[in-house]
Parts: structure tokens; C-alpha cells; sequence
């Protein structure tokens, strides 16, 4: 009875230290989740760039959804993952919610990051542009090594489709990088309705714009910084580049400077002549579905089906 008795006690002592330990290890378990989700949490799809930088800026670190998994495998149909690059002053999830989606439920492998900021800040991609590019080139290297893929496209908006080029020219991106679609890229930079031009004029104001928004100045259209990307010609050999623009562009002005030279690897599409009905802006283009359509059949021409021409109203899309 005793002997018994002392049996029971180590057995319910074990199950006890079993409960235990399971419960730890269930506590450790969701510990590691809930930071590895804070690291690079997901939102959801999101209509338009208004209601994307609403959500966006209480939660800075939010990834676009089906963005950054990095045990994507990349199909044979489509054998490169595609890396976003979001445009000036904007994160990621801003930039690319509605985008993101599309793109995966097309089958590709998805990655995206928000760079050229300050860590955990909802407003990104003003640093030098140099340096966003270079930051953006050992991003796309992480998503090499994790997918095993040989090359990845981008799609940039904005400075995000003009950035990559420096990558192309510098940092060897020619080898990396199979396209290139940028939506409203600033190629040639803007005067922003002369405003910008302006202050380069002046040189307290043109400095005072660089101590916070090095981007802004790098981007202005006889910047040192655009002479030199360009200079010896726009694009490489091996790189398919496709400029999709909307000449109700309040951005990038004028409209054209975000075209490349003509080349037997370039194409540029006006989306009003594709579909007069569009009236997107520069704000709302990453969020057109009639952009998305030309983006989709950029990025894969032998399935490219024709965009289904409607109104598009600007910002809101």
C-alpha cells in the first residue's frame, strides 16, 4: 500500500513535469512565432495608396500580403521571384498591397522590403539614392540564396523602378536582374512642376531638402547623381526593361522623363494609349488594375493577355 502509494505519486509527479514541459514548450514556441511575425508581419490586400498608408502608419514594419516567405519555391512557369521596390517618402506596404496579391496568386514568389529609412519608420526610400539601391542589391542577393533561383525580376515604382538601374550598372546587377517594369520610374528625374529645379537654385534651401531627404535632390532632373546613371546610355544589354507611365503624372514631371531611350530591350507604354479611360496618377498607379494587367504580361509576354480598358480614377484607382 505504501510502495503503491509512493508509485502514484512519482506517476502523477511525471505527468506533471510532462505538462510542464510541454506547456514551456508551447510558451517558447509561440514566443518564436510572434517574433519571427514581428520581424516581417503581412497586412491585407488594400484598394488604393490612401487606405494602405492608413494602415501602414500605425503598423510601420507590415509587409504587403503574400510578400516574404522565404520558403517559396519557384515554379517552372515561373522560375524567377519577383522583388518590389517602393517609390520615395513610401513603405512597402503603401506602395504595393494591392500589387502583391496579384503577383502571387499568379504564381510567382514574392519578396519585398522596406529600405532607405530609418528602421521601423512608416516613411522610407529617402535616403541617398546610391545607397537605397545598394541596400535593395543585398536584399535581392537574400532572395537569390533563399529561392535558388539564378535571377529575379523587379518592379519598382517611381524611384523604386529607377533605383535598380543603379544596381544594373554598378553592383552587377546585369547578371541578376532578368527585368525591369518600372510604374512611373523617375529614369530622368522631375522638376516637379519646376519646384524642385528651383531649389536647387538655391542652395540653403537645396541643402536644407538633402539633410532629411537626400532622394529628393537625387532626383531632380540635372541632378549629378541622374548625369552619371545615364550617361553611356540608359540601359545594358540582357536586361528586358519595360516603363509603364500615365501622362497624369504629378510626380514625375514632365510625364516622358520617366521613358527610356529606344531599344531593341525597352519598351515604354503610355497607359492612356492603351486605355483612354485611365486617368490614374502617380500616387494611384500601383494600385490600377490596368497597369497590374501590363505589369503581369511584362513579366510573363507568352501568356500576356490584353488589359480590360476602364475608368480609372486618380489616387483612388
Amino acid at each position: 500500500m505504501t510502495n503503491r502509494g509512493v508509485g502514484m505519486g512519482l506517476g502523477t509527479r511525471l505527468r506533471r513535469i510532462g505538462a510542464l514541459a510541454a506547456a514551456i514548450g508551447m510558451v517558447v514556441g509561440l514566443g518564436t512565432q510572434a517574433h519571427a511575425s514581428e520581424r516581417e508581419p503581412t497586412g491585407p490586400p488594400q484598394p488604393n495608396i490612401l487606405t494602405a498608408l492608413a494602415y501602414s502608419a500605425a503598423r510601420p514594419t507590415v509587409m504587403p500580403p503574400h510578400t516574404n516567405d522565404w520558403g517559396c519555391e519557384p515554379s517552372p512557369e515561373h522560375p524567377n521571384p519577383v522583388l518590389l521596390s517602393n517609390g520615395t517618402l513610401v513603405n512597402s506596404y503603401a506602395d504595393w498591397a494591392g500589387l502583391s496579391g496579384k503577383l502571387a496568386d499568379a504564381g510567382y514568389c514574392v519578396f519585398s522590403a522596406n529600405l532607405g529609412g530609418a528602421e521601423g519608420s512608416p516613411v522610407q526610400t529617402v535616403a541617398p539614392v546610391a545607397e537605397t539601391a545598394t541596400a535593395l542589391a543585398e536584399f535581392g542577393d537574400r532572395v537569390l540564396a533563399a529561392t535558388g533561383a539564378e535571377q529575379l525580376d523587379v518592379v519598382g515604382h517611381s524611384q523604386g523602378g529607377m533605383n535598380p538601374r543603379y544596381w544594373i550598372k554598378n553592383l552587377g546587377g546585369e547578371a541578376k536582374i532578368d527585368r525591369l517594369i518600372g510604374l512611373s520610374p523617375s529614369n530622368y528625374g522631375t522638376d516637379l512642376f519646376g519646384l524642385l529645379t528651383l531649389v536647387q537654385q538655391v542652395p540653403p534651401l537645396r541643402d536644407l531638402v538633402g539633410a532629411g531627404f537626400p532622394a529628393f535632390n537625387d532626383q531632380e532632373e540635372h541632378s549629378d547623381f541622374l548625369a552619371e546613371l545615364n550617361a553611356g546610355g540608359d540601359t545594358v544589354p540582357g536586361v528586358e526593361y519595360t516603363v509603364i507611365q500615365t501622362k497624369y503624372d504629378e510626380v514625375v514631371t514632365p510625364y516622358r522623363n520617366a521613358f527610356l531611350e529606344p531599344a531593341p530591350n525597352v519598351e515604354n507604354i503610355l497607359l492612356q494609349d492603351v486605355c483612354p479611360a485611365d486617368k490614374t496618377d502617380h500616387l494611384g498607379i500601383t494600385y490600377d488594375p490596368i497597369a497590374a494587367q501590363l505589369v503581369l504580361n511584362a513579366l510573363d509576354p507568352a501568356d500576356a493577355a490584353p488589359p480590360r480598358c476602364r475608368f480609372v480614377p486618380p489616387v483612388v484607382s
